[in-house]
């Protein structure tokens, strides 16, 4: 299924590995908050130094504006890696010029540097060749395991990957795998969920599935848009006014395999703690607002899960950071838990309501990149993966 070759087609004895890792986690305190992509990165760098190379990874973090910023210095992810590891391990102050190219050469088989943020460039998302070459000339092989950026083309990513033998980490080839067998050849029934804010980060997304799914279910802020272009009136719901022709003609379209929430939950501020009530999805009292799917949508959409032979689920189905909304999210998350198919979580809100209900190893595969996993449903190709060597 993965037509590209990985660091196991390639000798990297005695080489310097440049690895791209996504290490975009979140950092509290001066130290990282979730660990899960940095854990995710393990076997790749452990693969290398067991087969005798020098390590030198590197990844963005945040969205520092237009040059170096304490705040996204990528040190604590440095420090906690050290102790994943049970080494030490070298940090640099920039991801090229001197101090990269310093510490690189310092560098020994069998140790492993963390470079300085690659967005401290803003020239990284404009993939510059010129920074692309300056990353190239600190290692001998070129591993992209950051499937959660690789639907960006920046230097670090598809740049890089043109001036050195490139490869993918086994992060990299378990993400398209999962992802593109699920697209390409599902176990059927092939049931898709689909929740979040908004239609318009999924038409693509909602068009290329329809193709392929036997049903798509519709939760979160984007089910209301879809409510109110069938005429029912959402009163203070989150709608997405524009995307009303959308849904329509995606109604229209997939009118056999779209479902809707038939009952929501509503009150009058997405405030914890605040009195809710439940009702049939339809016309929404003035005042109050939809902020989750109901327990019988929950019931139908687990009924429907129970019977399927893969489930690919993105975005959660109501603001499961508030309770009482979580209950939707964290049903239908508990139905994918029970069922027997191949579920296949993409990441992003979806992921971490997967960890936050304590999940996440019941699923068969909770994907690292959001964005990358959409592009994926979507059937594009990702740039960061295209540039890497075919087998």
């Amino acid at each position: 299924m993965f037509s590209k070759k990985t660091i196991r087609d390639i000798d990297v004895k005695g080489k310097k590995v440049l690895v791209r890792v996504d290490f975009n986690v979140p950092i509290k305190d001066g130290a990282v908050d979730d660990d899960t992509r940095i854990r995710a990165a393990i076997p790749t760098i452990k693969y290398l130094l067991d087969h005798g190379s020098a390590v030198i990874l590197f990844s963005h973090l945040g969205r520092p504006k237009g040059g170096p910023d304490p705040k996204y210095t990528m040190k604590p992810t440095a420090e906690h890696l050290a102790k994943l590891l049970g080494m030490p391990v070298a940090f640099a102050e920039d991801c090229v010029g001197a101090p990269a190219e310093a510490a690189a050469k310092a560098l020994k088989v069998g140790e492993v540097l963390v470079l300085e943020n690659t967005r401290f460039h803003p020239e990284e998302e404009k993939n510059d060749p010129k920074l692309a070459a300056q990353m190239a000339k600190l290692a001998d092989i070129f591993v992209n395991d950051a499937f959660g950026s690789a639907h960006r083309a920046h230097s670090s990513t598809e740049g890089v990957a043109r001036l050195l033998p490139a490869v993918a980490g086994f992060l990299m080839e378990k993400e398209i795998q999962y992802l593109g067998q699920a697209i390409a050849d599902p176990k059927r029934p092939f049931i898709a969920i689909l929740g979040g804010a908004k239609i318009s980060d999924k038409i693509g997304v909602i068009k290329n599935l329809l193709a392929k799914a036997d049903l798509i279910l519709i939760g979160g802020g984007m089910a209301n848009t879809f409510l109110k272009a069938q005429g029912l009136d959402m009163a203070g719901s989150l709608v997405e006014d524009e995307a009303l022709e959308t849904a329509r003609e995606l109604l229209k379209v997939g009118a056999a395999k779209l479902r809707l929430p038939v009952d929501v939950v509503i009150a009058e501020s997405g405030d914890e703690g605040v009195p809710t009530k439940v009702i049939p999805a339809g016309n929404v009292p003035a005042g109050w607002k939809i902020f989750d799917i109901g327990p019988e949508t929950v019931k139908a959409f687990s009924k429907i899960i129970a019977d399927a032979g893969t489930v690919v689920w993105n975005g959660p189905m109501g603001m499961f950071e508030v309770k009482p909304f979580d209950k939707g999210t964290f049903g239908i998350g508990k139905a994918l838990a029970e069922s027997h198919a191949v579920s296949i979580v993409g990441g992003g809100d979806s992921a971490s309501a997967i960890q936050k209900a304590g999940l996440a190893d019941k699923i068969t595969h909770v994907s690292t990149g959001g964005g990358a996993s959409l592009e994926m449903l979507e059937g594009i190709e990702l740039p960061g993966v295209a540039a890497l060597q075919d087998k």
